[in-house]
């Protein structure tokens, strides 16, 4: 089965439509940082000195500032990793996200696929011993599911570059599967994004974390300058250890909303995919491609499951909302099963 690979919850939404597609905390960063990127506006004039930024996230996981890369967005991580390595056999952990996989591909690639089975546990003998890089994301868009540092952890090899893509990490309090502060894996990249819980998708700021060998030979592959002093400032901000702290009670409300939305769907007859930790949810029912588009005649946007390896038309991904915006998509559900 062919997968469009380039198809992305923004292309769900639209004016006027209310917006479960995109996995985007809202529609705008919190006032205090809106405040720190108006405020880096006044020195556009000079390049930008990434110094500051990248130092606020070594102190943020423990890392040296030589183990840091900060990027335009965690997709031109997956784009420098394609550039610069010349895997001998490349495999990507479905379903996931899929930019990795366009973007080795589009660098000339070939990839192979693991696809994981419902309830999408996984398996570290399923990845192929000869694998020279394996991309996987936890907790995993858009199956939501969270895999055990341990078994993560146990795909590390020498000779092997393993990139675990933790855009979502912070949606999870504490942040206890994530491996980036690990330091003894060979070979490990973690990729993190300010994207999702920040509401940072127009800026475009993340990083990603490696040994220093490695982030240097990615470096080489960046053009000059590639993030922006605004980018900068999000960055150097969202990892100060307040803006951590409102990151953490945000995962604990999170996690209370997440439920509530799980509720309604089940309420509405879906099947939700159990044990969820992301700012989604996986669900399942006979018609979910239909549904979708009825859904949409209505004024509701969620995301096409069809579009990720591993799933098919049955699948849906809802984003988690605000209580009152469950309710309003649960009403519409209603109307959609009696009509």
């Amino acid at each position: 089965m062919g997968y469009d690979l380039r198809h992305h919850g923004d292309a769900e939404t639209g004016d006027g439509l209310l917006d479960f597609a995109v996995n985007v905390r809202g529609a705008a960063p919190p006032a205090w940082l809106g405040r720190r990127l108006a405020d880096s506006l006044a020195h556009l004039g000079a390049y930008p000195d990434q110094s500051a930024a990248r130092d606020a996230v070594a102190r943020r996981h423990g890392r040296g500032a030589d183990e840091v890369l900060l990027t335009a967005g965690a997709a031109e991580a997956f784009v420098l990793l394609a550039r610069a390595l010349a895997p001998v056999r490349a495999v990507v952990v479905h379903p996931q996200f899929t930019e990795p996989e366009a973007a080795l591909c589009a660098a000339g690639h070939t990839v192979g696929r693991v696809l994981l089975d419902p309830d999408f546990t996984l398996d570290p003998a399923l990845v192929p011993d000869d694998a020279d890089l394996v991309v996987l994301g936890n907790p995993t868009n858009p199956t939501s599911v969270l895999h055990p540092a341990g078994t993560l952890a146990a795909l590390a090899r020498p000779g092997r570059v393993l990139v675990v893509d933790e855009a979502f990490a912070d949606c999870v309090p504490g942040e206890p599967e994530s491996l980036a502060g690990r330091r003894d894996l060979p070979g490990l990249v973690v990729v993190r994004s300010l994207t999702k819980t920040w509401s940072l998708a127009g800026l475009r700021a993340g990083y990603l974390l490696a040994e220093p060998a490695l982030t240097a030979r990615l470096a080489a592959a960046q053009p000059l300058w590639p993030v922006s002093s605004p980018a900068l400032a999000a960055i150097e901000a969202c990892c100060s250890p307040s803006a951590v702290a409102e990151a953490e009670a945000w995962a604990v409300r999170l996690a209370e909303r997440r439920e509530d939305l799980a509720d309604v769907l089940r309420a509405a007859g879906l099947s939700v995919l159990p044990g969820a930790r992301g700012s989604f949810l996986l669900v399942r029912t006979p018609g979910a491609d239909r549904l979708r588009e009825r859904l949409r005649d209505r004024g509701v946007a969620v995301r096409r499951g069809d579009t990720f390896p591993g799933l098919g038309p049955e699948w849906l991904r809802v984003a988690v909302r605000e209580p009152g915006t469950h309710r309003a998509l649960g009403r519409t559900l209603a109307q959609l099963v009696v009509t």
